[in-house]
């Protein structure tokens, strides 16, 4: 349904207040994802630059090197990818949890509204 406004003013006015209530809603969300990892925090680019720094040295350091060094690097390096691949899972482990846990809460509020529902048309 929509409201008949006497003057523009009031849907104006309206409008306004539904915008900053979006652009709070919105801050609000932002600082939730933020604190679960999806602004990447100075600990996550500090990991990303040693892992990136780790893996160029060692990569260089075989290509240059001779034969003894250049499988101790391919092995660095080998190592280095790993223990990043399970750093990547965990971070996906908990973005996977995060998910679950809005749907769950979306689930529950949903049939909860379905349940007020029904009581509403029996009574």
């Amino acid at each position: 349904m929509k409201e008949q406004y006497q003057k523009p003013e009031d849907e104006i006015s309206d409008l306004k207040h539904e915008l900053e209530n979006f652009l709070k809603e919105k801050e609000r969300v932002r600082a939730i994802i933020g604190k679960i990892g999806g602004v990447p925090k100075f600990r996550t680019k500090l990991f990303n630059a040693i892992f990136i720094v780790i893996i160029a040295v060692s990569v260089a350091v075989s290509v240059i090197a001779g034969e003894r060094l250049r499988l101790l690097m391919i092995e660095v390096a080998t190592v280095t990818l790993s223990l990043k691949i399970i750093y990547l899972i965990h971070c996906q482990m908990r973005i996977n949890h995060f998910k679950f846990w809005i749907l769950s809460s979306i689930e529950w509020r949903i049939n909860e509204m379905a349940r007020n529902i029904k009581q509403q048309g029996k009574g």
